[in-house]
């Protein structure tokens, strides 16, 4: 083996073994928690807005917040894997494996933040309160998640796992 040769294979070894340490970029772990955010947020306004305008309890509209933000985030995921030819069943496990810890982690967050915000639950969708708590909820979200993210796609878990069938 030449030395060239050899240099390169050390090369992506470290890199390898970067990607695995926890080296995983911000701009990485960003970019696949605003991929997460998407269908979360989706989910989440919608859970929102139907909870609101229906008069659920604020409890129920949580519930119903939480169950669309992880429909619509394993939708998101799947969407993409089953177009690069994974059959269904594969792509949702993709799918849980990619995005259960992070859809987890932010819906804590932005819930919280929506109870949390006194009068944000049992404003009207026509209040400016109701629409800023859920903004406030989601940016939160995103800057809260996005170690989180880095932490586990430099472990080669969460987003690394789509990355794989890209």
């Amino acid at each position: 083996m030449d030395h060239s040769t050899h240099q390169h294979e050390h090369q992506t070894h470290q890199e390898h073994a970067r990607h695995h340490d926890g080296g995983a970029s911000w701009r990485m772990a960003a970019q696949a928690t605003l991929h997460c955010l998407t269908g979360c947020a989706v989910g989440e306004i919608l859970g929102m807005v139907i909870g609101t305008a229906a008069g659920l309890h604020n409890a129920g509209t949580v519930v119903l917040s939480i169950a669309l933000a992880f429909v619509f985030g394993y939708a998101l995921t799947m969407r993409g894997v089953l177009r690069a030819g994974l059959p269904p069943k594969q792509a949702l496990k993709v799918a849980l494996a990619a995005d259960t810890v992070s859809i987890a982690v932010m819906e804590l967050i932005d819930n919280t933040v929506m109870v949390g915000v006194p009068g944000a639950m049992n404003a009207g969708l026509s209040q400016l309160l109701f629409w800023l708590s859920l903004a406030l909820s989601l940016a939160l979200a995103f800057v809260l998640t996005t170690p989180v993210n880095r932490w586990m796609i430099g472990r080669g878990k969460g987003h690394a796992v789509v990355h794989a069938h890209h």
